[in-house]
């Protein structure tokens, strides 16, 4: 994915706010290239690495460079280094041209599952529908094992192939997820698909619509879950804040004649009254970003469940409460939610945690999620409605 280089600065050249060109001769020259081919242009991006001078010895990422890519045409400097430091081999020669964290010092080269070189590119060239899987949207990486969960617990949901499709809202490495791992370790998960910035899963893709294109009849998978990766970004703010993106996420799947299922983020024991009940997060993402009509599952507790000290019937009535904002465009759906259904969490491989918070300290965080899941499963077993 990445091919590095120890490179001297020669020269130093243009500078602009932020950034300053290099001259470098690269301990050894590109691969495929002779060997006295060794200077290239370099970018130092000062605020991050310093700003180099000549003499200075440098790691740099030369990916770009080594696959011929005109744009930008530079080596990225990574940081400094000692002549002589031991870099991992260069990648096997091979196709794919997609750059992920594009322009950062640790950019990847990877192959898109629908480019040119990808031998998926004809299945997806012109695929433009979905026909119908349920796309379950959650806006935090800790909801994503309990859809899974919730998705399994039915009858025949062992059976499901299920994708996750990884936004770029928080990490971009797949592999920082050790949810991911241990779902796809366990057979829980089927498929990762990392979009836009975000790298390593599974099948790369450009964008929401080509991953969720690509789970679908390329994975042949029977249902997809939309979600960033750990490390959501918030400010404390309404708009400011990663998560709004799953409303986009819902965009996306029903523009592809999916049928989305927006999972709300749910907490009874978050101490920040904005996120008590339904958080307002999801208020946001669903009323005002998502344009297209959703199914929203809503937990309907039995009693075992509602009088886990985590729960209580304060909080369902102020679930309830908070509900009417989102039926007007979308179609509210009330889940049991019950002592079952929370025995099929305790079975999760992976962790159930939630800002520092496991399943026994706030329960509807995770029932929620995975009464989306839930549903989504009894969406599988009915055909979808042909519309337009």
């Amino acid at each position: 994915m990445m091919t590095w280089r120890i490179g001297t600065v020669v020269s130093t050249g243009r500078t602009w706010r932020g950034a300053r060109e290099l001259e470098v001769t690269l301990d050894r020259p590109l691969p495929g290239r002779p060997d006295d081919e060794r200077t290239a242009r370099a970018l130092a991006y000062t605020d991050l690495v310093g700003d180099p001078a000549p003499g200075d010895t440098l790691l740099l990422n030369v990916s770009a460079l080594a696959r011929g890519l005109g744009t930008g045409g530079y080596a990225l400097v990574v940081g400094p280094a000692s002549p002589g430091t031991p870099l991992p081999p260069d990648p096997e020669p091979g196709p794919g041209h997609l750059v992920k964290a594009r322009y950062t010092p640790l950019q990847a080269m990877v192959l898109g599952v629908d480019e040119q070189e990808s031998p998926h590119h004809t299945t997806l060239a012109d695929a433009d529908d979905l026909a119908g899987m349920p796309v379950v949207v959650a806006d935090l990486h800790s909801a994503l094992p309990a859809v899974v969960a919730g998705l399994r617990h039915a009858p025949g949901g062992t059976d499901l192939k299920i994708a996750y499709v990884m936004t770029d809202g928080g990490a971009l490495p797949a592999a920082f997820s050790r949810t991911v791992a241990t779902l796809r370790d366990t057979g829980w998960l089927h498929t990762c698909v990392t979009v836009g910035q975000a790298y390593g899963g599974d099948l790369e893709a450009v964008t929401v619509h080509t991953g969720l294109l690509a789970a679908r009849h390329v994975a042949g998978c029977d249902v997809a879950v939309v979600a960033q990766g750990p490390g959501n970004l918030g400010t404390g703010t309404r708009w400011g804040y990663s998560g709004v993106a799953a409303g986009e996420a819902v965009n996306a799947a029903a523009t592809l004649h999916g049928r989305p299922v927006a999972s709300l983020r749910v907490s009874g024991a978050d101490p920040r009254d904005r996120h008590r009940g339904i958080s307002h997060h999801s208020l946001t993402a669903y009323t005002r970003v998502a344009l297209a009509p959703a199914d929203i599952p809503v937990p309907t507790p039995d009693d075992t469940v509602e009088n886990l000290p985590a729960w209580g019937h304060d909080l369902t009535r102020r679930i309830h409460r908070q509900t009417p904002a989102l039926a007007a465009r979308h179609t509210l759906v009330d889940v049991p939610a019950t002592a079952a259904l929370l025995d099929t969490l305790r079975t999760s491989p992976a962790g159930l945690r939630t800002m520092g918070r496991d399943l026994d300290a706030d329960p509807a965080s995770f029932v929620t999620a995975a009464v989306a899941g839930l549903h989504a499963h009894d969406l599988t077993t009915t055909p979808a409605t042909v519309t337009g």
